[in-house]
């Protein structure tokens, strides 16, 4: 085929290919216009919008939670085959004055609690039965209570409602922005066409696609970064909230650090499935839980201010001062 035949042919995709994007831009934005001229006034409507983010997230919280019981690889455990065990978590549920949740063992790969529920309609408490061999009587019961302290605070409702709200907002956003994304895919597409070179997407149509799509990921992303920070901050509480308590911060501090050594990649004894130590932002920002090093100094500090400080666990290098990812 010749240059000339080959430029016809290419003008003439290209051509295609901007009529079908803007077919598509048009008819979503039409659709929109339709949606936005059956409107109610603008009261109802942010009712409505508030309505579909706050259902949604909640619907998809509840599946969540049911799911994850769901797929527990392990049995809920009745009062006559862990009689201690329920004692100490029916002591610290009438402390907190939460409502008792259901408890779980599981045998996962690594050693790990987890809370999932609420602490006024109940919830549900997850050890992994590794924790009772890594953890002496009074680590265990620093880790129910602090498992204890997200029921009574209601952090996973808190934190999955936020999570999701923010996710309905960026889908909206997305939503509302899909025309003009169709519009300058078609164009990009169509002059990188035109111009004989197919493959070509650094025009100022493609600059400006990639601009928009950009701008709707960093939503989605600060949306992202704004729920994790909280989750983070709920941690730390949820740790405060444990020392007060059973009144042994040292106590919770030791069960961090023995859960971060049976983790740790490094460790003799670590599990395959434990993920690989990082000091990297992006993943601390990323990150549900404080690194545990945050956690072991500030319940040293609360130690240390509330009566004879105690010998602190050191960390998998044999100091406290290495970075690791929290597994609690």
């Amino acid at each position: 085929m010749s240059r000339l035949a080959f430029r016809a042919a290419a003008a003439v995709v290209g051509v295609a290919l901007l009529g079908a994007y803007l077919t598509a831009a048009l008819f979503v934005a039409d659709l929109l216009r339709a949606a936005w001229a059956a409107r109610p006034d603008l009261p109802a409507l942010l009712a409505l919008a508030a309505a579909v983010a706050l259902g949604s997230a909640y619907l998809s919280y509840r599946l969540g939670t049911a799911q994850v019981l769901a797929n527990l690889e392990g049995d809920r455990v009745p009062r006559r085959r862990a009689s201690d065990l329920h004692r100490r978590i029916d002591a610290l549920a009438a402390r907190m004055e939460v409502e008792r949740p259901d408890l779980y063992v599981t045998d996962a790969r690594a050693p790990n609690a987890f809370a999932v529920g609420s602490g006024t309609t109940g919830g549900a408490l997850v050890i992994d039965r590794s924790l009772f061999r890594l953890l002496s009587p009074r680590e265990i019961e620093a880790i129910l209570a602090h498992e204890l302290a997200h029921l009574e605070t209601n952090d996973g409702f808190a934190i999955a409602m936020a999570d999701g709200v923010g996710r309905v907002l960026v889908g909206f956003a997305t939503v509302l922005a899909l025309p003009a994304l169709l519009a300058l895919s078609g164009l990009a597409a169509a002059s990188a066409w035109i111009r004989g070179r197919p493959g070509d997407r650094s025009g100022p149509f493609a600059r400006l696609h990639r601009a928009l799509a950009g701008a709707l990921f960093a939503g989605f992303v600060l949306a992202t970064l704004v729920t994790r920070s909280r989750s983070r901050k709920r941690e730390f509480a949820a740790d405060d909230r444990a020392a007060e308590v059973t009144g042994d911060p040292i106590a919770l501090a030791r069960a961090l650090r023995r859960i971060e050594r049976a983790t740790d990649p490094s460790w003799p004894l670590a599990p395959f499935s434990a993920h690989k130590r990082t000091d990297g932002a992006a993943e601390r920002w990323l990150s549900t839980h404080p690194s545990t090093d945050e956690r072991v100094e500030r319940l040293r500090e609360r130690a240390e201010s509330e009566g004879p400080t105690r010998r602190i666990p050191a960390g998998p290098s044999g100091a406290t001062g290495g970075r690791g990812r929290s597994r609690r």
